[in-house]
């Protein structure tokens, strides 16, 4: 089995990731799981007990930017697991989950928590689940009898997380009901802080162009790029928002960055509360092709303008490519004068350090 620690040497080597000793420091934790799990799992007994514990997991914390998710991609590609394996987005992750709940209470199932689990625990031995963050009481609500029951599966998670497991869910509704579940995290997980002091996302976009005009060929090749820089070369998801009862898509999804075209997200009928969640759950939006704005575009321009301003509460960090600079996208008509604010919000968004606590 190839010890971890040799894996990351091989990608320094290569120039496809620069060495950091705190991200050093917690590779043989990778090493520890990737030699147990190439081992054949426990055989079950006698009315379905297992004969040994799970293979101990792993909560990586740390700031934004630190590599955690870089380290668990990595992880996740060369690890070889004598059983089935998943990596996917956490937020992404619980809205399968509940999805499948409202099946099987369709199907007349009180309490399908149980049997969701056990479907997802099916052939799998190690579920890697980037950025843990509780937020939703229904999420809070669930997850102790969902991870309970993973675990007593056989199923190992390693997961990432920019918060420590007894900060999550922090004053929450109901709170105590959800300690358990925290308590669950430190027995079956190891907890592990990345505490590197360099932030590696703001490195990577640190005196980079942001905005590009036109939005030609040069300003699509500037994007991919950053793309490649911001997301190590991860290969997209869907991530998939659930808001007031409705699911936002966005299918090019990596490393806490979207990428996604002007008419994919204001051409469509969406309004703040899609943009707030949005800025909520990345870290760095990729919007191209922003065209001139006007009487003939006048819906777009207004969910464009609450967008901007979506991110820029936020501090989410916006690159974007555009018909014109900002002052000259919306030159005249119907709400210029209003837009002299968003141009210079999108000017003052590509400025050095602006958005450093978030990217």
């Amino acid at each position: 089995m190839e010890r971890f620690e040799d894996i990351y040497a091989e990608e320094v080597a290569a120039g496809r990731i620069e060495a950091d000793p705190a991200q050093e420091a917690v590779l043989p934790e990778f090493t520890r799981l990737s030699q147990a799990l190439a081992e054949k799992p426990a055989r079950r007994g006698f009315f379905g007990r297992k004969t040994s514990e799970p293979v101990q997991g792993l909560y990586l914390w740390g700031g934004v930017g630190r590599g955690k998710s870089m380290l668990m991609d990595l992880f996740a590609r060369r690890v070889e697991v004598a059983g089935g394996q998943r990596r996917v987005h956490f937020h992404g992750f619980m809205q399968e989950t509940h999805a499948a709940i409202g099946r099987a209470r369709k199907r007349g199932v009180d309490d399908a928590i149980k049997p969701v689990a056990d479907d997802i625990a099916d052939g799998l031995r190690l579920l890697c689940l980037d950025e843990m963050q509780i937020g939703d009481i229904t999420d809070a609500m669930i997850v102790g009898r969902l991870f309970e029951r993973l675990f007593e599966q056989g199923v190992t998670v390693v997961t990432t997380s920019n918060r420590p497991p007894d900060d999550l869910y922090k004053d929450g509704l109901n709170r105590n009901l959800f300690l358990p579940f925290i308590d669950l995290l430190k027995q079956r997980m190891k907890v592990v802080e990345l505490a590197s002091p360099r932030d590696w996302r703001q490195d990577r976009i640190a005196g980079a162009d942001l905005y590009f005009t036109p939005a030609d060929a040069r300003a699509r090749e500037g994007i991919d790029a950053l793309w490649e820089r911001l997301t190590g070369g991860a290969e997209p998801e869907t991530l998939r928002l659930e808001v007031t009862g409705r699911t936002v898509e966005l299918p090019r999804y990596a490393a806490g960055v979207v990428r996604a075209g002007f008419w994919d997200l204001c051409g469509r009928p969406l309004g703040a509360a899609d943009y707030l969640a949005l800025a909520e759950h990345v870290r760095v939006l990729m919007l191209e092709n922003v065209p001139r704005l006007g009487a003939d575009n006048y819906n777009e321009a207004k969910r464009f303008v609450t967008l901007i301003d979506a991110l820029y509460e936020a501090e989410t960090r916006l690159v974007m490519s555009a018909a014109d600079r900002p002052e000259g996208l919306y030159a005249e008509g119907t709400g210029a004068f209003e837009f002299e604010r968003t141009a210079s919000r999108l000017h003052e968004m590509q400025s050095e350090g602006w958005g450093a606590e978030q990217a």
